[in-house]
Formats: C-alpha cells, sequence, structure tokens
C-alpha cells in the first residue's frame, strides 16, 4: 500500500468554545461542524435535525411535470407500465419504491431489471420490443437511460413512450435522450438545487410528486426506508436532502413491517442495530450480489413479498449469492494485480482477462485503484469483445478520461468516480496507451499519493463511550459525511500484533500516562508491509472510533487507519 500523507485540520479553539456554547454540544462536534462548513447555527441545526422539511420540491426537477402529467394519464386510462430499473441496488430499490407508489395510487405495474451478463446495462431493444407486444406503453426507467439513445429511438419510433429517471451525467455532445421525459438533476438545463441524489432518490421525488398530486402526502414518510438502503449502498453524499432521506429512514428501520426487509436483515446479522455501517457492508452487498453472480430480479421479489417464509428463502439465496461473490471476487481481483504487474507502472490501470467474470470487476478494479492509487479500469474478455469497469482516486475525473478517448468505445457511460464501458477487445492496447497520456497530462505527483485527513488529535484519556455517544449525533456517516479520524500520539504497543483471519491485525496498546486502548486494523498483513509494528513500538495511530459490542458488554475500539512510528 502507498504510504498515506497525512493533514491533519488545525482549529480556531476560540471559534470553536462561542460555537459549542451557542449549539450546547461538545467542543470536539462543534470543531468538526465548523471543518464540515455547517458554521452557522442555522446550518448546524439542519444538520444536527435532518426532518422531512429538508426535503426539496419535487416539481423544481426539470421533466417531473411532464412525467407526472403522462403517469396521471396512464393511471387514469388503466394503461400498463413497466418499470425498468437497473440491476444495481440503487435500481432495484428505486423499482421497488416506484412500484410501491404505483399500488398506493391504485394502479398495478410490470417491472423489468436486465440479466447483467445476457442483456447488459442499460435500456435495449429486444425487451423494449417484447414489452410493447404484452401491451405495455409506458416505461419508466430508474438509475439508467440517460445516455440509451438508440433503444429510446426505437421506442419513440414504435409509438412506446418512455420515461428516464436517472441521476448518472448525460452526454454533453448529445443532450438528452428522445425520450417523452426525462427527470435527472444531473441534466443540462436543470437547476435542481441538489445535485447528489441517487438513482433511488430520483424514483422517491417522482413518487412525491405522484401522492402529493393525488392528495396522499400522508404516504411519503413510508417510502424513506427503501430510498435510504438504495442511497447508502449507491455510496451518494450523505448531505443535503441525501442526509434527511437516509437519517430518517434508518430511523425506525428495524420495525419495518415488510417481510423481504425483515428476512434480509436476519441472515445479515442486523436485527439488534441499524446505521449506515450495516446497510453499507451488510445489507447493500447482499442486494448487489443478485444482479453480480444471478439475475436482479430476486432482490425485487424479495422486498415485494408478504410471506415470510418465502422471503427468509430468497434472502438466504441472496446471502448464498454474497458468499459465491466474495470466493470470485478474491480471485479475479489477484488476477487482476497479477495482469497489472506484467504491464509496468502506469498512471492509470487498464488490465483485462478472457472469461473472467462481469459481475465482480468493478470490485476488482476498487481494490486496485485503492492499493495501487491510480485510476483503473479491469475488462472482461468474451468473443472480441470487452465489458469493463473503472474506478477512480480523488481529484481525477474518470468521465472525462473516458470521452477524450470516446471514439474507442462501443458504448460507455458513468460519473466522476466510477463508470462502465464496452469497447473492442483489439482496442484495448490503444485505449491503455491513450488513457495512461492522459493521466500523465492530468495528475500531478502530489495527486499520486493518497492523502489521510485527521480532524483531530485527542489525547488517550479522553477516548471512551461518552465520546462516541456525542460523536454519534454527527450520525449517518457516509460519503460526503465520512467517519471523523483522529490521532493519537505517544502509544506503544503492549505486544506483537496479534494476526486474525491471515489478514487482520489486533493491536493491544498503552499510552505514557498507562491508559490502555485497543485497536483493529482491516487487512492490516496487506496495509503494514514494509513497515515495522511489534512489541515497545512507539507510534502514532490514526483511526475512527467504534464501539465493540461483546456479549452485552459494550467497549471502545479504535478501527486503525495508518500509523506513523514515533
Amino acid at each position: 500500500m502507498t504510504a498515506k500523507k497525512w493533514n491533519i485540520l488545525k482549529h480556531d479553539q476560540e471559534r470553536v468554545r462561542t460555537f459549542a456554547a451557542e449549539l450546547c454540544v461538545p467542543p470536539l462536534v462543534a470543531a468538526l461542524l465548523l471543518a464540515r462548513g455547517y458554521d452557522t447555527n442555522v446550518k448546524a441545526d439542519e444538520f444536527l435535525t435532518p426532518s422531512l422539511n429538508h426535503l426539496h420540491d419535487p416539481f423544481l426537477l426539470k421533466g417531473m411535470r411532464e412525467a407526472v402529467d403522462r403517469i396521471q394519464e396512464a393511471i387514469e386510462h388503466r394503461e400498463k407500465i413497466l418499470v425498468w430499473g437497473d440491476y444495481d441496488v440503487d435500481g432495484t430499490t428505486g423499482t421497488v419504491l416506484l412500484r410501491r407508489a404505483f399500488k398506493v395510487l391504485g394502479i398495478e405495474s410490470e417491472f423489468h431489471v436486465p440479466n447483467r451478463f445476457t442483456e447488459g446495462y442499460g435500456v435495449n431493444i429486444p425487451s423494449l420490443n417484447a414489452a410493447k407486444e404484452r401491451g405495455v406503453s409506458l416505461v419508466i426507467t430508474v438509475d439508467c437511460g440517460i445516455r440509451s439513445f438508440e433503444p429510446l429511438e426505437w421506442a419513440r419510433d414504435h409509438g412506446l413512450d418512455v420515461i428516464v429517471t436517472d441521476h448518472h451525467l448525460s452526454d454533453e455532445s448529445k443532450g438528452n435522450p428522445p425520450a417523452l421525459a426525462v427527470v435527472n438533476p444531473n441534466q443540462l438545463g436543470c437547476e435542481y438545487p441538489d445535485k447528489h441524489l441517487a438513482g433511488v432518490g430520483v424514483a422517491f421525488k417522482l413518487a412525491t410528486a405522484l401522492l402529493t398530486k393525488a392528495g396522499l402526502e400522508h404516504e411519503i414518510p413510508g417510502f424513506l426506508k427503501i430510498a435510504a438502503i438504495g442511497t447508502v449502498a449507491d455510496v451518494m453524499d450523505l448531505t443535503g436532502e441525501n442526509r434527511a432521506i437516509v437519517a430518517i429512514g434508518l430511523k425506525d428501520l428495524l420495525l419495518t413491517d415488510s417481510c423481504g426487509l425483515r428476512a434480509l436483515m436476519e441472515v445479515a446479522d442486523c436485527t439488534s442495530e441499524m446505521t449506515s455501517y450495516h446497510i453499507g457492508f451488510r445489507i447493500g452487498p447482499r442486494i448487489n450480489a443478485a444482479g453480480r453472480m444471478d439475475v436482479a430480479k430476486h432482490v425485487v421479489e424479495l422486498l415485494e413479498e408478504t410471506d415470510f417464509s418465502k422471503a427468509r428463502q430468497l434472502a438466504g439465496l441472496l446471502d448464498s449469492r454474497n458468499r459465491e461473490r466474495q470466493q470470485t471476487q478474491q480471485r479475479i481481483t489477484e488476477l487482476a494485480f497479477a495482469e497489472a504487474a506484467e504491464h509496468g507502472t502506469a498512471n492509470f490501470v487498464v488490465v483485462a482477462g478472457k472469461g473472467w467474470h462481469r459481475g465482480v470487476i468493478g470490485l476488482a478494479a476498487s481494490r486496485i485503484a485503492e492499493k495501487l492509487y491510480r485510476p483503473t479500469i479491469v475488462l472482461s474478455i468474451e468473443d472480441g469483445m470487452a465489458h469493463g469497469s473503472a474506478r477512480s482516486i480523488p481529484g481525477f475525473h474518470v468521465l472525462n478520461a473516458l470521452e477524450a478517448a470516446d471514439d474507442l468505445f462501443e458504448q460507455f457511460g458513468g460519473h466522476r468516480a466510477a463508470a462502465g464501458m464496452t469497447i473492442a477487445s483489439e482496442r484495448i492496447p490503444e485505449l491503455r496507451k491513450r488513457l495512461s497520456e492522459y493521466a500523465d497530462n492530468v495528475l500531478s505527483d502530489d495527486d499520486l499519493v493518497p492523502g489521510l485527513s485527521v480532524d483531530a488529535v485527542l489525547l488517550p484519556e479522553t477516548i471512551d463511550l461518552r465520546l462516541f455517544e456525542a460523536l454519534s449525533a454527527l450520525e449517518p456517516f457516509g460519503q460526503g459525511n465520512p467517519k471523523p479520524v483522529f490521532v493519537t500520539k505517544g502509544l506503544f504497543l503492549r505486544e506483537d500484533p496479534l494476526v486474525m483471519k491471515d489478514k487482520h491485525l489486533k493491536l493491544k496498546l498503552v499510552s505514557e500516562s498507562g491508559r490502555q486502548l485497543e485497536a483493529v486494523w482491516w487487512d492490516g498483513v496487506d496495509r503494514s508491509k514494509g513497515r515495522t509494528l511489534r512489541r515497545g513500538s512507539r507510534i502514532e495511530l490514526a483511526y475512527v472510533l467504534e464501539v465493540n459490542n461483546w456479549q452485552g458488554n459494550r467497549k471502545i475500539q479504535l478501527v486503525v487507519e495508518d500509523f506513523r512510528e514515533a
């Protein structure tokens, strides 16, 4: 792993004391609020107390009125409506949300979630044609469609109305596809105040608009649970409107009456606590596994199931698919790392292999990008065509890079941090060359050194459960609102690190004043290579705070981000 560059934030202590007194919060909470831009009483109060009042008017979204008018017409005339969702957690949860809204409005709908392997990403003509032959007259996409020009041209020419709801970036050179309406906060000309909605978030706004027009506003809060799951799992910024969606949605998620959610929480061991962490690392991966390893329609079936025993079977299926995904991911990641090593050092890593499982190449790209700290594409080659996933690093806009080589692709799309593409296999060497040259021109040496933003330096004596509880006011944590990272200096290892499951490390620490602490470093065996950690080592530790709850015994635990030898 590349050594990290620590950036320890400095705080105006007088300003912190004054702000803490004004808000009646501990100084550390005040310092964190100020550092994250919540520097007025109004901003801080809104951040600390998310509410439904923080949700924007859905009709501020460009295209919303046209979409609502067409859907109301379809409901009035009992037309057949098809909800077309993407196969990831964002698309499947959005599909469930929108279908539930239609049910509340008194109309049933069909759904279609493409098979990743036989249909690929986005909207396709054969499935549109099949829907038209079944009598469908209106298709509504969720989390896809903004770049589906050819299929939507076909739909227009064949009398099939399509409403696109999406959050991905449009092709600026082409504009929007020829849909009846496009609802996307990131489309050109949309002045919606919050650009960070997930695909399920856009579906939620459409449902909100429809329910409001029907005089059913009281139903809206019930949709926040499923919107929260998709928003967290799709790694969207948990600021602004998303913060309200997730904070309210998580509040009583454990009390849900959804058989599917209860069964899923049971297999994911989330029956006693539910935070954004549990969504991101337990619930989300199991939902995503269906699309990665099999067919994502199982997710929709699970979340709509009303019989708990059947829901438990489906949840068990997702759990087993997730275990398969983990094994496959490890194997493909190892192959991808070996391929990367063969091509030598480059500022943009492009690796490809025949028959690599397409469901896990995005995860492999994430691992390589994290470890080598370079933007990365991993491609799976089948029958002369390669399907790939890109993952980026901070400071590098990966979609802009792909657009600079757009003549090489059959299709591509995405955003700043991640993208997907299809390319003829013989063009991969040229793609590798072009992207490497692009990255050389855009990235500086500093860009290629991972940074670690440290929120504050803590004395060992201040680290306790009361501090952890005070910091919980900043929940939910996630993208855009990360868990605060702290540094404590003058720590000594009481004994050699304990290796757990051949890859994690447990550290027993003591301060100069005698305060004993325990830390865990996930993947620490790999991440600490080339550096010394042994009994008696004097270190400065960077970490986030967690609580280890074992058999009802709660104690503070430091989760290691990095360390430096003192």
